[in-house]
């Protein structure tokens, strides 16, 4: 009796630690498929992007081709205007927005508080002077009228285009953020008119001039031809980029949309698109 007791214990100590080992390959075998099948972001997530309509929206159907290819789904979300993005972004009804440069996200940041960060760089579109009516800026007359974006930071970039060409002076250490109130000196006593970025290219015709960004000045019907001068390329702290909320910077799927859109297949359609008025800045 103690000895079938003895081997029934035998019997059931075998068979627990045959059962143990079993369980325990499957659970590796289990948490290398995982390792190994499991994408760096989730497959089934669609990365929503906020952008602005209109030229932009063709890039980015390349972009979301460029995506697919590695394994990330994208959904474009089209604004109208520049102040809805980021505060997009902050809800967290986008997962990431491509429209601004520094010095706006920078003014936004301090204006609303939120929680937006830089990842990567896409192009660069120099702002310009444009006119109908004059050939040159010398021709504008004393008196003009000259339109300029309401944004803090465009605004501030459109008065040193103005103030590079000898229009007006501004006032010594304003920064990128000036207004009309920053301006020492007006020889031609020019009427600075301050109009919404979008607007401001599309009332040329009410204007002597205007300072438009480019890609509303594409959107105006505004063509080179019609610009007169341009702030510089070189140095230009205008670059626009991809921008996440801050705490998703290092998830994987970032490294990716940053990828799917700085290549050279993303960069012929740039071109194509903007026709040299925008250039590639990453």
């Amino acid at each position: 009796m103690t000895e079938k007791l003895s081997r029934g214990f035998d019997a059931l100590r075998l068979s627990r630690r045959a059962g143990l080992a079993a369980i325990f390959a499957s659970a590796v075998a289990a948490f290398g498929l995982m390792t190994t099948a499991t994408p760096s972001f989730a497959a089934d997530k669609t990365i929503k992007v906020g952008i602005m309509s209109g030229e932009d929206e063709d890039v980015w159907r390349v972009v979301t081709t460029e995506a697919a290819k590695k394994g990330l789904k994208i959904e474009t979300i089209v604004f109208n205007d520049y102040t809805q993005p980021n505060e997009a972004l902050e809800r967290g009804e986008v997962d990431a927005n491509a429209f601004q440069h520094q010095p706006y996200l920078d003014n936004q940041v301090k204006q609303h508080g939120y929680h937006i960060v830089r990842v990567g760089y896409t192009g660069v579109w120099p702002i310009g002077l444009y006119t109908k009516k004059y050939k040159a800026v010398a021709d504008l007359p004393k008196g003009a009228v000259i339109g300029v974006p309401n944004d803090p930071s465009n605004e501030g970039r459109a008065l040193r285009v103005l103030q590079n060409q000898g229009v007006i002076k501004l006032k010594d250490g304003t920064g990128i953020l000036a207004t009309t109130a920053d301006i020492a000196e007006n020889a031609k006593n020019v009427e600075i008119k301050e109009l919404d970025a979008g607007i401001v290219g599309r009332s040329i015709d009410d204007l002597d001039a205007a300072v438009v960004n480019t890609d509303w000045a594409l959107k105006s019907g505004l063509t080179p031809k019609d610009r007169i001068a341009q702030e510089p390329i070189d140095g230009n702290p205008y670059r626009n980029f991809i921008a996440v909320k801050q705490g998703s910077e290092n998830e994987a799927w970032v490294k990716t949309l940053v990828a799917a859109y700085q290549n050279d297949t993303v960069k012929a359609e740039f071109d194509k698109v903007y026709k040299g008025t925008g250039l590639s800045a990453y």
